[in-house]
């Protein structure tokens, strides 16, 4: 069995070889300090016997061999762009040529990225709203198929299960739609590296996904910046995968990312069922403690991810202070919820610390009202986006932007979906929106570009 990445970089630490390579630093931990504190010692390039990431016949052939067992795919790549980065392979991959593609309008940014830099047109399917919290929910089989129908040329359907609020979109389903129209089904499951684990839910490419990122960083022991990008499919060519994820990946990789990968899927091959069960019955044990809060309505559904933990009160923003001043620092606050993670790294201890503060936020909080909104009504496309990010445009104040089309996103962060995208009308509906999503996450700007009348 190869030699596992860290203590490779171990022994080349080790072994006193004059480093006459990138990177500039030369791991001189005495003239450069900060180095050793940030483990950069054994920060490398692509030397002998490491080789190029993207290359099948060097050391990462075992490391994406591994993650394909994991993932139950026919191939796997190791990220170390992120899901970002597995994304736009994604899309490169199945329309090389640009075409149609139909999204979830919940979308991550990136999703939208990708789509402008292979030149395809989008349409899209509405998510379910959820009304406790006025967030995305699932995307169901109906509405892929009603689009699919009405949308003929679709050469790609993009979906986000577990969404940022952990709402699990039925994969199975989504995927015989898809297939009975011999389209594609990609899943952004950055949120759900852990699937497949424990008992939590099925991961999407053995739900019948054709090809799925996951940011294992998001709940696994791997460093920020590492995913993987998985491919099952009769309909994608998965050899082809290779140099679509080569054209979005550093010609340079971070070996200390790829070593943190290298040991994340060593250690879930050993042990991550074993971990992750216990994971699961902690979380489980803790959400039923939650539940006897007063205030703080722990959100529960059939079609959710257990780990994600979205408390509703009055105010988010309120109480993610008052969680931060008893020293908790949560995922992210909406005006209606927050959203604290937990992984497969919390112990009982962690998540009774979790317990406590929420005890105490409980009491110095009100209870939720109803989600602000309830239907998503999306606008009127005169231009594709990257239609219209390519026309002369200039600033607008939002005030006066009802009847113009805009020629930039206006994005809300997180979770990264877009309320407004480049080439759509705004109007009156869209601004009121606008309103609710500025007092939720803050992320609407006074003004924005609009095309040239």
């Amino acid at each position: 069995m190869p030699e596992p990445l860290c203590e490779k970089l171990n022994s080349l630490s080790a072994s006193g070889v004059l480093p006459m390579h990138m990177p500039g630093h030369k791991r001189n931990a005495e003239k450069f300090p900060w180095l050793k504190s940030l483990d950069l010692t054994k920060d490398i390039t692509e030397i002998s016997g490491f080789d190029n990431l993207n290359d099948p016949e060097t050391v990462f052939a075992e490391l994406n061999e591994r993650l394909a067992r994991l993932r139950g795919a026919d191939k796997s790549f190791a990220l170390v762009n992120g899901s970002t980065g597995g994304i736009l392979a994604a899309f490169k991959l199945c329309l090389p040529n640009g075409g149609k593609a139909l999204i979830s309008r919940g979308s991550h940014k990136s999703v939208y990225a990708a789509a402008e830099t292979v030149g395809a047109d989008l349409c899209y399917v509405v998510p379910d709203v959820i009304p406790e919290l006025g967030a995305f929910g699932a995307v169901t089989p109906d509405k892929v198929e009603a689009e699919l129908i009405k949308e003929q040329d679709v050469g790609l359907v993009a979906i986000t299960s577990p969404t940022y609020e952990g709402v699990i979109s039925d994969i199975a389903a989504i995927a015989r739609v898809c297939h009975k129209h011999g389209v594609p089904l990609f899943v952004d499951a950055a949120h759900g590296a852990h699937f497949g684990f424990g008992g939590f839910p099925e991961g999407a490419i053995r739900l019948g996904a054709d090809i799925a990122v996951e940011s294992l960083h998001k709940t696994l022991p791997s460093p920020t910046q590492t995913a993987v990008l998985s491919v099952k499919s009769a309909l994608i060519d998965a050899d082809r995968a290779r140099l679509c994820v080569s054209a979005f990946q550093s010609t340079s990789p971070s070996y200390i990312l790829s070593a943190g990968i290298d040991a994340c899927a060593r250690y879930m091959e050993e042990r991550g069922e074993t971990e992750a069960r216990l994971w699961y019955e902690r979380v489980s044990a803790l959400r039923e403690r939650l539940n006897r809060l007063e205030n703080l309505r722990l959100y529960s559904a059939e079609n959710l991810d257990p780990s994600k933990l979205v408390l509703t009160c009055d105010n988010g923003y309120a109480a993610m202070e008052l969680f931060r001043a008893g020293g908790v620092e949560l995922e992210m606050a909406s005006d209606s919820y927050v959203i604290a993670m937990t992984g497969l790294g919390d112990t009982d201890k962690t998540l009774s610390a979790f317990y406590r503060a929420a005890e105490k936020v409980d009491k110095l909080v009100q209870k939720s009202r109803d989600g602000i909104i309830t239907d998503v009504k999306l606008p009127e496309k005169r231009f594709s986006p990257r239609q219209a990010l390519t026309l002369p445009n200039e600033p607008v104040p939002l005030r006066y932007c009802d009847g113009r089309i805009a020629a930039e996103y206006v994005w809300t962060y997180p979770p990264g979906s877009p309320i407004i995208v480049p080439g759509e009308l705004v109007c009156a509906e869209t601004l009121s929106a606008s309103d609710y999503l500025r007092s939720s996450y803050g992320g609407v700007p006074a003004s924005i570009r609009c095309v040239k009348e």
